[in-house]
């Protein structure tokens, strides 16, 4: 699965954070073994503490409300 997308759930202030990766981001993840480890470079660039975070990554964003 290719990521395009990385949603975060940082519990620490309730806020829901997605990101559209661009196309440098996609192709520099893929120099890391570990995403997560990725995730933890965009953390300045995105204002967001992994540590405080839960993530997911998908191909196609799909989303609900109720």
């Amino acid at each position: 699965m290719k990521a395009n997308f990385l949603i975060l759930l940082d519990c620490s202030v309730g806020e829901l954070i997605k990101i559209h990766l661009t196309e440098q981001e996609k192709i520099e993840s893929e120099s890391y073994q570990d995403f997560e480890e990725f995730i933890y470079t965009l953390e300045d660039k995105y204002d967001f503490k992994l540590s405080n975070c839960s993530w997911m990554s998908c191909e196609v964003l799909s989303e609900r409300s109720y």
